[in-house]
């Protein structure tokens, strides 16, 4: 192997203690002091691991997505269907599309069927039909934001699914959807496998808060804080507009707080970030409140971002309701600081203006930017090149920069969350110079 020499030159040995208070020690919340021993690897590529055995290298790697040399699938005997199910997400159309023009131009698949409303589409009892998607009826999808085959939440019956996979001779099903839809295209992919059926089940994950696990993004959530950027400027706008002026944004993030976080770095006008990974108090010293009366008496305004699943424990404790798809209903946090807020600084007669802006519905019905779009083509080819090899139960995603498959159960068995010792909150942290305890 050509090694090459990485090592970086110093002036001497430093000294000097750092004014940083960060930590040496895992597990308490902060942020660590890199060591000179921390070392990230220059290729991970499998052929550099040529000593070890190819069980090695399987359980310690995962497969990278691409066209094949042989394919599964006859293409002129080839049905393909696309579904989209749960919440909208800037980018599905661009995915649809992408799916569409890769299945046509690049390997003849001439019959495409798309869907109608979620999973409700392959039960027959709605009546929903299937619409036939061809490059015409696609060509300009991505310029609008939503789904054109439309959505809904909630289980059906997986025989009864597979029942119409089966009587329509869908050979490769394209699911686009977040947890509980790639949960539930796994399910559909063991009874066609029980059946014996030739027919493969793909999984693209949709989820504008960035919490599916392995995958290094999901599309439509670098458009989500793309949006999110001139709505905190103008949040900003309105809370220096007044005295202690109080400017509250809630932005999506049922278990995850990546999409305020984010947001808040990329526009640096944020002073607190209230993200589902932090527990937070209001009230006492070390409270939100005393920190936000503190920056009042400081700079006469404030921006404060909430992350739609943060401070849910500041509720009172009550039985959990759930949706169609089986997601905890969370209490509306950004009501309850509006209100706290106010209640605390009326009782210590201390004059304020709390305006509070919701922009979710308008964040997560948008087409995608640039970098999505890009990002949405791409994922879209690669899920058909692994559909065409008859690769199936499979998620397509990048990881480590590089496009890959992984086994849709190692996707849904946890969330992916913002790691409060990781370098990124530490920058967030960096950037609002938020001190509160947490």
């Amino acid at each position: 192997m050509n090694h090459k020499n990485f090592k970086i030159h110093s002036l001497g040995t430093p000294t000097v203690q750092s004014p940083l208070q960060l930590s040496k020690t895992k597990g308490d919340g902060v942020f660590n002091f890199i060591s000179e021993d921390d070392r990230v690897l220059h290729d991970i590529s499998t052929s550099n691991l040529k000593e070890y055995s190819s069980d090695h290298i399987e359980a310690m790697s995962m497969e990278k997505a691409g066209p094949r040399e042989k394919v599964f699938f006859e293409a002129k005997e080839t049905t393909a269907g696309i579904v989209t199910c749960g919440g909208l997400s800037p980018g599905i159309n661009n995915v649809i599309r992408g799916i569409v023009m890769s299945l046509h131009y690049f390997y003849g698949v001439q019959k495409i069927l798309g869907v109608p409303y979620g999973y409700e589409g392959l039960i027959p009892k709605y009546g929903h039909g299937f619409i036939k998607l061809t490059p015409e009826h696609v060509k300009n999808i991505h310029e609008f934001g939503g789904t054109i085959l439309g959505s809904s939440r909630g289980a059906q019956s997986v025989p009864d699914m597979v029942d119409t996979i089966e009587k329509n001779k869908i050979n490769m099903l394209f699911t686009i959807g977040g947890d509980g839809t790639l949960k539930g295209a796994d399910a559909i992919g063991e009874e066609i496998r029980k059946r014996n059926i030739n027919c493969a089940v793909i999984g693209i994950p949709k989820t504008i808060d960035n919490d599916i696990n392995l995958i290094d993004k999901s599309f439509g959530f670098e458009t989500a804080f793309d949006i999110a950027n001139p709505i905190i400027k103008d949040a900003h706008n309105e809370a220096t507009g007044a005295y202690n002026g109080v400017a509250i944004v809630k932005l999506m993030g049922r278990d995850s707080g990546f999409i305020a976080a984010s947001a808040a770095l990329s526009m640096p006008v944020v002073n607190f970030v209230l993200i589902p990974e932090m527990s937070f108090e209001l009230e006492g010293e070390n409270g939100l409140l005393e920190a936000l009366k503190n920056r009042l008496l400081q700079k006469k305004h404030a921006v404060i971002v909430v992350a739609e699943g943060a401070g849910q424990h500041l509720f009172n404790a009550t039985e959990q309701q759930k949706d169609a798809s089986g997601n905890v209903l969370h209490k509306d946090i950004g009501i309850l600081l509006k209100n706290k807020i106010n209640e605390y600084f009326k009782t210590i007669q201390h004059p304020i203006t709390v305006k509070y802006i919701d922009p979710s519905y308008i964040i997560r019905s948008a087409p995608a930017n640039a970098n999505d779009s890009v990002f949405c083509t791409r994922l879209a080819h690669f899920a058909v090149h692994g559909a065409m090899a008859g690769k199936t139960r499979f998620v397509v995603g990048m990881l480590n920069g590089k496009f890959v498959h992984i086994p849709i159960n190692e996707v849904t068995n946890k969330r992916k969350k913002i790691d409060l010792e990781g370098d990124f909150w530490y920058s967030v942290r960096e950037s609002t110079g938020q001190l509160f305890k947490i």
